[in-house]
């Protein structure tokens, strides 16, 4: 699942590559530009199957996208820069709520397209955005994306904790940018203990050197599949 502003299309090099080493693939799509909301939902052998595992991976906002009944059926959970509450009681807690309702509220205006430019090179840092990657929607962002969007970032805003529905039993692996300029150093901190208070297993963190927000990179895919491999 994708993150705010995202689309299914971030999972390509990851899909190809699963789907090469035999794994089932469905990217899952919250339909702000053109492409039409998909939720998927596991496959009923798989779920038969108590030894089947069943991986779910997400970026940034995505995990808390995600029905929480098919969440609770994952047997392997990874985040990608993902959070559990997004404003935590830190000292940047005031101005962080104030920046994001000044996004909510340059949407659907002259300074949407500028706003979400910004936000998509601010993601990116320290890299620069891959080219490949549209800087604008072809037709701009519709109606329904757009609620999409302010919805979504109402959620953001109002998130208290890990993503509603991770099973105490799943494996979960937390990835982070060390230079992440998205999630503050207290809302990083803040998802591992709280996944740790509540995980009965061992929680798995890498912290990748010199990485930003933007951990849908190719150069993880291996590391990734090797520890969903590696399952015990």
């Amino acid at each position: 699942m994708h993150g705010w502003n995202g689309d299914s299309n971030i999972w390509h090099h990851w899909k190809n590559t699963f789907q090469h080493k035999g794994w089932r693939w469905q990217s899952a799509e919250r339909g702000y530009g053109e492409l039409l909301p998909k939720h998927p939902n596991w496959y009923l052998e798989e779920e038969a199957n108590s030894n089947e595992c069943r991986a779910l991976i997400a970026h940034s906002l995505g995990p808390h996208l995600i029905d929480h009944k098919v969440l609770a059926k994952a047997t392997d959970v990874v985040l990608l820069c993902s959070f559990g509450r997004f404003i935590t009681n830190g000292r940047d807690s005031r101005n962080l709520k104030t920046a994001l309702h000044g996004m909510k509220s340059r949407l659907g205006t002259p300074q949407q397209q500028a706003m979400l430019d910004t936000f998509i090179t601010k993601a990116h840092f320290p890299s620069t955005p891959d080219p490949s990657i549209e800087r604008t929607r072809p037709n701009g962002v519709h109606l329904n994306g757009r609620r999409r969007l302010k919805h979504d970032l109402d959620l953001l805003i109002q998130t208290q904790g890990i993503p509603n529905g991770i099973a105490k039993n799943a494996r979960v692996l937390v990835i982070q940018g060390e230079k992440d300029a998205i999630i503050s150093s207290s809302t990083r901190e803040c998802l591992l203990k709280d996944l740790q208070k509540h995980l009965r297993r061992p929680l798995s963190h890498w912290l990748i050197p010199n990485a930003g927000h933007w951990l849908v990179i190719p150069e993880l895919i291996n590391d990734v599949h090797i520890w969903l491999d590696n399952t015990p």
